[in-house]
């Protein structure tokens, strides 16, 4: 896949994480799940890597951040999970190490930079607990829902050209 398609790609990911993030939260006690970033985080670390995957986490984070519809914590939560989830990818080449990957990089890296942010940048002492559920959840949920549609891609062998391992190795081998 040459460069021009993965960030046609990479856009088109940004634009559905940005608007879905607006439009998909779940409220799970007192608590809220947002799991499209997740999701995304996932897809784009399969199918184009840790670094579109990061990248992608940022303009996203970026773009919700300038309209109004996301916090700083955004940035921190998201571009770790993405990181990890394509690194983990990378290193097992399995879909569900990237979806571990995106739950221990957000769901609990991710709480604990936020949790720093709101101590250190913003001077608010925030204990752990108020990030590590909504993260852990959020970052649950769209994990979950990542693995299902990776494995049904899969299973219907409709997985093999968006993922980046195998385009890797083909590349290598021209």
């Amino acid at each position: 896949m040459n460069k021009t398609r993965k960030m046609v790609i990479t856009s088109v990911i940004i634009a559905i994480s940005v608007i879905g993030n607006s439009l998909v939260v779940i409220p799970i006690g007192i608590f809220k799940a947002a799991p499209i970033q997740h999701l995304m985080n996932v897809l784009t670390a399969v199918w184009l890597g840790p670094a579109y995957a990061v990248a992608a986490a940022f303009l996203t984070s970026l773009i919700r951040n300038l309209i109004g519809t996301g916090t700083i914590f955004a940035f921190g939560g998201s571009m770790i999970g993405a990181l990890f989830a394509g690194l983990f990818y990378v290193w097992k080449k399995k879909v569900a190490w990237a979806a571990l990957g995106e739950l221990i990089g957000t769901g609990i890296l991710g709480a604990v930079v936020s949790t720093l942010i709101a101590q250190l940048i913003l001077g608010k002492e925030t204990a752990l607990v108020a990030f590590l559920p909504s993260f852990f959840l959020s970052a649950l949920i769209g994990s979950a829902l990542a693995y299902a549609i990776l494995k049904a891609l899969k299973g219907r062998n409709l997985l093999g050209e968006l993922d980046n391992n195998k385009m890797q190795s083909k590349n290598k081998g021209e």
